[in-house]
């Protein structure tokens, strides 16, 4: 199975670093993991909606570029679905079942995704009402998606 993450923005924190490079060296023995960033274009601190929406296109694009057309897309988005971590392991095993074996988790930049990454997706999550950095969310993906493999190998980690 292939796990890919395609992101916006670097990512410079280096405990940010340091925890995500764990869990992807853990995943190593369930999928080929692997976290693909996109460069995020500038923008002023308020814009227009236009200048927002021409954000999101640039984004967008870069987004779209990085996936391929037999990628099964899950969108973070704060309109997607609320999982638990053992709905989220059901719905990974469950694409593997069914032969799917390249799934790749979007997280967009800070403005959001254009509705073509929206349109693209095939399903969306949500973690949550709050805001995290997009950094951490990053962290954060990584870590529900070793706790997946860990719940569906039923590994003692998930308690």
């Amino acid at each position: 199975m292939n796990i890919k993450v395609v992101t916006v923005g670097k990512l410079k924190e280096k405990y940010f670093k340091a925890g995500i490079a764990e869990y992807a060296k853990r995943l190593g023995a369930f999928c080929k993991f692997q976290i693909v960033e996109c460069p995020d274009e500038k923008a002023p601190e308020s814009l227009s909606e236009a200048q927002d929406a021409k954000v999101k296109q640039i984004e967008g694009e870069r987004i779209l570029g990085k996936i391929k057309d037999k990628e099964y897309v899950i969108l973070l988005d704060l309109r997607g679905k609320e999982l638990t971590s053992e709905e989220l392991a059901k719905k990974i095993d469950d694409l593997s079942t069914y032969g799917t074996s390249d799934i790749t988790f979007v997280i967009g930049g800070s403005l959001g995704v254009s509705p073509e990454v929206t349109k693209r997706a095939d399903f969306s999550i949500c973690f949550g009402k709050f805001t995290l950095p997009h950094q951490l969310m990053r962290l954060v993906l990584t870590e529900q998606i070793y706790r997946s493999f860990m719940i569906i190998n039923h590994r003692t980690y998930h308690k």
